[in-house]
């Protein structure tokens, strides 16, 4: 990708031009990607209504810029590394090649199901390849996926269901977390009890765990998969189309479900993964985050795979069998860029640096922060023990709402200060206001 900022006086010049011409900063970045069909407007918007319309006129498949193209060009680059919850477990290296052969796969399972362009799929699964394969085959056929992190209730599954109206679920027969199994089908199972909208449930064999398969609305997934093949066209999606719900973690009210779009989101996850994280093609990028939060939609699954990268995921806590777990998948995998939250900084902080010591962790160039302020007795010890002094920390602000970073270092180019964000990422103005709304 020729996007790429490659120094202070490139971040400050990619910034000047994107708040004075916005569009031409953006149709440039935007020429990057594959489309299917050149847009015609690169941004409308009004703020009275309010209506923002991003590439609008553009055709595309998402799924081409991160798999096809790829597939096409390095076909042998591991896409996804996954690690299991048991260190015993062998670890699964996932090519580009075959993961646009499973993610073809499923989405032929969901066109047999009757998945049509435009319905919404509930996904509610463990960190599993199967949960990427899923996400990306709604994606390929235009159906819109809504994950639901697999730590919920089956109340807030319901809720989740009737608000965007799902016609399907994804889910898997249990998971493993820690030293525990977790059933998982008999939450969906309770959850659809209440949601009118479903017509069926495909289901994934993870534990082998006896199951209640109801007649006529509960499929498995390796039955359905061994009557279709691996070769899926994608759907031709409108850059305003809808790619995906997903619903805010709650934390200021009611969750409220999110739409984010095909063309928009496309450009800015592909742009601000390179630019942040600073990634080149030989780095194995781990976000420990879980694919239920927007966190794992940007940088586990597209930001990622639209540049090509190496992507990790694990299915695993910080914490099991011991607080050493991350730090031996860095060392394993060699891991080059980390991304995770201060929660899991400061619980494993706590647990001692004993629990580091046997690492060399020399690996890693990047460390980031997401999902809350990092404090800075949790910024120097991540900085000193994690990064030995010698990893830039970019400490990355943003939501659910943006859909990809806001305000953060880049990785090496900006300054980076303890308990900081940092500057304001091409494209996004910052201001503060009062509770009036005044500047």
């Amino acid at each position: 990708m020729s996007y790429r900022i490659k120094s202070k006086q490139q971040y400050e010049a990619a910034y000047a031009k994107s708040v004075a011409e916005p569009e031409e900063f953006w149709n440039d970045i935007a020429s990057n990607f594959i489309w299917t069909k050149p847009w015609h407007t690169t941004l409308k918007w009004n703020f009275a209504e309010p209506l923002v319309k991003w590439f609008d006129g553009g055709e595309l498949n998402i799924t081409v810029n991160c798999l096809d193209r790829h597939a096409a060009t390095t076909p042998d680059k591991a896409a996804i590394i996954w690690e299991a919850n048991e260190p015993s477990e062998p670890s699964e290296y996932i090519t580009y090649k075959q993961l646009l052969s499973k993610v073809c796969t499923m989405a032929n399972v969901l066109k047999a199901m009757g998945v049509q362009k435009g319905d919404r799929i509930c996904i509610y699964m463990p960190m599993i390849p199967d949960v990427a394969y899923a996400v990306l085959a709604c994606a390929r056929i235009g159906a819109v996926h809504s994950v639901v992190f697999a730590g919920f209730s089956a109340n807030a599954i319901a809720d989740r269901i009737n608000d965007s109206q799902c016609a399907f679920v994804i889910t898997t027969d249990a998971m493993r977390r820690g030293a525990k199994e977790i059933a998982v089908k008999s939450t969906v199972d309770e959850a659809v009890q209440n949601c009118e909208s479903i017509k069926l449930v495909l289901v994934i064999d993870r534990c082998h765990l006896s199951v209640t398969m109801v007649h006529g609305r509960d499929l498995w997934m390796h039955d359905m998969a061994a009557q279709v093949n691996d070769v899926c066209v994608p759907e031709i999606m409108q850059s305003e189309d809808p790619l995906f719900i997903l619903y805010t973690s709650g934390s200021t009210g009611k969750p409220k479900g999110v739409v984010h779009t095909c063309g928009g989101y496309m450009v800015y996850a592909g742009y601000s993964f390179t630019n942040v994280f600073q990634y080149n093609d030989s780095d194995i990028f781990w976000c420990s985050a879980d694919i239920g939060w927007v966190t794992g939609h940007s940088y586990i699954l597209y930001g990622p795979l639209l540049n090509g990268a190496t992507t990790l995921m694990f299915e695993g806590i910080p914490t099991y069998p011991n607080a050493g777990r991350f730090w031996q998948v860095i060392d394993k995998h060699k891991v080059s860029i980390f991304y995770t939250a201060p929660t899991a900084i400061r619980s494993l902080m706590a647990c001692g640096d004993q629990f580091v010591e046997p690492y060399s962790l020399k690996s890693l160039k990047t460390l980031g922060s997401v999902g809350e302020p990092i404090n800075e007795e949790a910024w120097h010890w991540y900085h000193d023990k994690i990064g030995k002094g010698n990893c830039p920390i970019v400490d990355t602000w943003w939501q659910t709402e943006t859909g990809g970073i806001m305000l953060t270092s880049l990785s090496g180019i900006t300054e980076s200060k303890p308990a900081h964000a940092g500057l304001p990422m091409p494209g996004v103005q910052p201001c503060l206001v009062d509770a009036d709304g005044k500047e």
